[in-house]
């Protein structure tokens, strides 16, 4: 850990979610492999990858990022709904990420409010 931002909790957090993802799309329908499991690895990749590029950036800047990060968050619910529905996921294992993604929502507002102190 020779970056300051993985010392951060929200930013191993965001990984941990990340490799989640990874392990349920492995068992998505192939023909989903274009679609709902690259667009649901590509948001929750944003996640993290936000963290790490703005905290190299002004407090302002940084602020932004969070909050794209955030849209990631958002997005990431959405395409799991979508997968709840399609019958991808069981509605335990959906409850299970979408708490993950809220807790995630919720750790970006206390990063966000330390960085404008």
């Amino acid at each position: 850990m020779g970056f300051s931002f993985e010392k951060l909790n929200v930013y191993n957090k965001a990984n941990e979610f990340v490799n989640d993802i990874y392990l349920l799309t492995k068992a998505f329908p192939r023909d989903e492999m274009f679609s709902l499991t690259s667009q649901l690895r590509r948001a929750a990749v944003s996640i993290p990858v936000n963290i790490a590029e703005g905290s190299a950036r002004t407090k302002k800047d940084f602020n932004r990022f969070i909050d794209m990060a955030r849209g990631s968050i958002f997005e990431c619910v959405t395409i799991l709904r979508i997968a709840l529905e399609q019958e991808y996921l069981n509605q335990k294992r959906y409850i299970d990420l979408e708490d993950k993604l809220t807790n995630l929502s919720k750790m970006f507002s206390g990063l966000k409010r330390s960085i404008s102190q």
